[in-house]
């Protein structure tokens, strides 16, 4: 039964899929406005089932980390509002020309921009997520079906609903569905026996959630493992204050999500100065440090860190710190522990910038900034479908381009190959 309703959908999610790419630019923008505008006005009914979530959430013993996730505030809302008012105003990528050129023969070719098809969404706890991929992936002109974790289904259907209604106002049916069923063997379903319906899955949730769906996947799928990030203090610091705040910025502004620190390296020749500094800030903030053992001989009565440590994303007011004795010993930590997310580096020397910037293998990798700007809003993108820790076919932080792909398109006059 579950395999044939859902087969159902995604035959309509196929068919719509080809008439997606007709739907003008003017005629998106206007509907991603109206949506923008329904958040604010529907607002108290989504904070509402918001709230029913939060309460089960509470009842079950969920970790405070995860509720953060879950939870939807008026300003959480607004800031829903604002990325798809921002992708309205981002130049559509639909049909772009990508390059053009004329061959010897006279004949012209193309590459375009089109969109993927049919992209299924699958995620846990953050209610932004509905809005934010409807968002995205309408204006890129893919159907999307969303998958929600049954922790926030009160949530990722109320918002499911007020986006639907705006689009059938304006005549639009089956531009996106959402999986209204908390039964887990529907992601399987979908994955696997499904497959020929779907063009591509993107989850987005935690490690064995993505690990689950990449071991039964028959669709391509981009990844977000986790996001173990990290920042490297140089020795040549131009401002250590400065270096303090940008650390507890990516720890402690939000320690839940997968762009906040969970590493710290240190040049030995800063750390004794700016470890104790360092642990200053961070006690002001409740945040439990795990040291290498020359952390620990410096900041007395911390927690030594185990090798797991350096691999782990806690998710959480928790940071492990290694004191390194040169730039390539951080370079040969970051790509040997990361997960290929967002490191920084704070440094005044632009030569050991730029080579920090180039040898690090990560999808995101910054100067002199926190780590917590590892986000599509922050990009300029209007939002973000997930942050990619893959290498094809998009990387960082996924907006509208990252939602097509392209086609060639050759014109001619008669040419006959000889």
């Amino acid at each position: 039964m579950l395999k044939d309703e859902l087969q159902v959908l995604t035959k309509k999610a196929r068919r719509s899929s080809k008439k997606m790419i007709n739907l003008s630019t003017t005629l998106k923008n206007k509907v991603l406005l109206k949506m923008a505008d329904i958040l604010i006005s529907r607002m108290e009914y989504i904070l509402a089932e918001n709230k029913k979530d939060i309460q089960l959430a509470k009842e079950s013993g969920t970790a405070t980390n995860f509720i953060d996730r879950l939870t939807l505030t008026p300003q959480r809302v607004e800031a829903m509002a604002v990325s798809l008012r921002e992708i309205a105003a981002l130049e559509d990528p639909v049909y772009q020309t990508i390059e053009g050129y004329s061959r010897p023969n006279g004949m012209y070719v193309q590459r375009r921009r089109v969109p993927i098809g049919v992209i299924l969404i699958i995620y846990e706890a953050r209610p932004n997520v509905t809005s934010d991929c409807i968002g995205l992936c309408f204006k890129s002109s893919n159907v999307s079906i969303l998958k929600g974790g049954s922790s926030a289904m009160n949530s990722n259907r109320a918002v499911f609903e007020v986006l639907k209604n705006v689009c059938l106002a304006e005549g639009i049916e089956d531009a996106f569905f959402f999986i209204d069923s908390a039964d887990k063997g529907a992601v399987d379903v979908l994955v696997r026996d499904l497959a020929q319906d779907i063009d591509l899955v993107i989850p987005r949730g935690g490690q064995s959630l993505i690990e689950k769906i990449v071991s039964v996947s028959k669709v391509p799928v981009i990844k977000h493992y986790k996001g173990v990030c990290h920042i490297y203090v140089d020795a040549e610091l131009s401002d250590m204050d400065q270096a303090i705040k940008i650390c507890v910025n990516a720890k402690v502004q939000r320690p839940s999500v997968c762009n906040a620190m969970e590493t710290l390296l240190v040049h030995d020749k800063v750390a004794p100065v700016f470890l104790p500094k360092l642990k200053q800030a961070m006690d002001t903030h409740k945040v439990e440090l795990r040291g290498c053992p020359r952390t620990v001989g410096i900041l007395k009565g911390i927690k030594s860190a185990e090798e797991k440590d350096w691999s782990e994303e806690y998710l959480d007011l928790i940071l492990s710190v290694k004191v390194v004795d040169s730039l390539d010993q951080a370079i040969e930590h970051i790509n040997t522990y990361g997960s290929g997310h967002t490191e920084s580096i704070l440094s005044n020397n632009t030569f050991t910038i730029e080579k920090f910037l180039r040898e690090v293998d990560s999808s995101c990798v910054f100067s002199n900034i926190s780590t917590r700007f590892s986000d599509g809003y922050e990009f300029g993108l209007g939002a973000e479908i997930g942050i990619s820790t893959d290498k094809l076919h998009a990387r960082g932080p996924m907006g509208l381009r990252e939602l097509t792909t392209y086609k060639y398109i050759v014109t001619g006059n008669g040419q006959i190959r000889s």
